[in-house]
């Protein structure tokens, strides 16, 4: 058998390999599986917003999966098992699935147990822990919320910082975003379509190649830009970039090891592209510090009053403590998932501030190449190498020319040593 036909065979496997880990993991929908209907809203609303929501083990069994969960799960445990025998217990590609395959099936177990106590147990397995260190010694996302709460805290009463008043409506929005992303995408391929929804919580939502808009949603123009960071030129660029790839297509789903990347990833990406600011900063600081209270005992009514007394008003703040809630009982364990934009932010920076310390440039615009995983990523680079993975076709300015990014980084390394301690009493005399 010649080379060539050995290479061609061995990527067909894994090609097939992949397609059938996508195919698998297609009925699995984390969030419409946790997700509490409207009539849970009403009932609290009816209460007078003092009693807690009607949630509990038989609401979610009421609530059927759309899957069968042993059968899903016995379907994972056989393509892991082909995997192995097909590729070898230590080949990198190999790994990367084999991985996904036991993620894929804790995701199952985690849904298993919605309205449980292991519900949350399991969530802080994939999604980690408010009281989670970076490293030894370092703070928490806990001290990470409080610490950037107080820093907005600071700047809270200046005038000049408050948002603009929200006077786009969603067809507005539509239009505004679908133009920005047609710059970025190309229009003539209508390759990303923006559109409105009823169906959704959330303001806006991303799918493999479109966004929705939630219809009855106010906006202004710097919500719009910052949907074009974050839902656009990331969630949406990975997934369109993942579904180009023409061996390794399970890089076009991402497990929850790689919502952390997608979302750290598009934070960063606000932030060096100018589109965040203090309120949705706040936003993300307050949903940590909400988590992080659920892992300390409080139930749903004590976090609504903690986002009454940041300002929101009742249906934000019920829309806020669900998202905490949601898969558990609004007495149990939180769902930690909206600890990934804190966690992955800092993850991501990490990341490419060593890449940049090291030289090693060329692996920092594949974070974009799919939904990838950080501790795959000098796994990618060999895949590269070796013709299984493209470079990503969608790459966002800032990560297609690299000096800025670079440059920063090298500023950013330097400034790590030295004490904001020292600097604020010698700065005392002059701030």
């Amino acid at each position: 058998m010649s080379r060539r036909k050995q290479q061609d065979d061995y990527q067909q496997i894994i090609r097939s390999l992949s397609d059938r880990l996508v195919e698998a993991q297609t009925p699995i929908r984390v969030l419409d599986a946790v997700k509490w209907d409207d009539g849970v809203r009403q009932s609290f609303f009816a209460a007078g917003c003092r009693k807690l929501p009607p949630v509990d083990r038989a609401y979610y069994e009421s609530r059927p999966l759309s899957f069968d969960p042993v059968a899903k799960k016995q379907e994972f445990q056989s393509i892991e098992r082909d995997i192995t025998r097909q590729l070898g217990q230590f080949s990198p590609v190999g790994q990367i699935m084999r991985r996904m395959c036991k993620e894929y099936r804790m995701v199952i177990r985690m849904l298993e147990a919605r309205g449980t106590a292991d519900f949350g147990l399991i969530s802080e397995e994939l999604y980690g822990a408010a009281s989670d260190a970076f490293h030894a010694g370092d703070p928490t996302l806990a001290d990470l919320g409080l610490m950037l709460s107080d820093y907005l805290n600071q700047i809270a009463g200046r005038g000049d910082l408050k948002d603009e008043p929200k006077t786009l409506n969603a067809s507005a929005a539509v239009q505004m975003l679908q133009e920005r992303l047609n710059r970025v995408f190309g229009g003539k391929e209508g390759t990303v379509r923006v559109f409105e929804s009823d169906g959704i919580v959330a303001d806006a939502a991303a799918g493999a190649d479109y966004i929705k808009i939630r219809s009855d949603a106010l906006f202004n123009e710097r919500d719009v830009r910052a949907l074009e960071v974050h839902e656009g030129l990331v969630h949406v660029a990975t997934t369109l970039n993942g579904q180009s790839q023409p061996i390794c297509t399970f890089l076009a789903k991402g497990p929850p090891s790689s919502t952390v990347t997608q979302e750290g990833l598009a934070i960063l990406m606000e932030v060096i592209a100018f589109a965040s600011y203090p309120s949705r900063l706040r936003k993300l600081t307050n949903r940590t510090r909400a988590i992080h209270m659920a892992e300390q005992g409080a139930n749903f009514l004590d976090i609504f009053e903690f986002f009454r007394d940041q300002g929101l008003d009742d249906e934000d703040s019920y829309t806020n403590v669900s998202r905490v809630f949601r898969g558990s009982r609004p007495d149990g364990m939180p769902f930690t998932k909206d600890l990934s934009y804190l966690r992955g932010f800092i993850l991501i920076y990490n990341y490419i501030q060593l890449a940049v310390r090291k030289g090693k440039l060329e692996q920092i615009p594949l974070l974009f190449c799919g939904k990838t995983t950080l501790e795959d990523m000098r796994t990618l680079r060999q895949l590269v190498d070796q013709g299984l993975v493209v470079p990503p076709k969608y790459l966002p300015e800032q990560f297609r020319d690299l000096n800025a990014l670079s440059a920063w980084m090298c500023f950013s390394n330097f400034l790590n040593h030295l004490s904001m301690e020292r600097i604020e009493a010698d700065y005392a005399n002059i701030l």
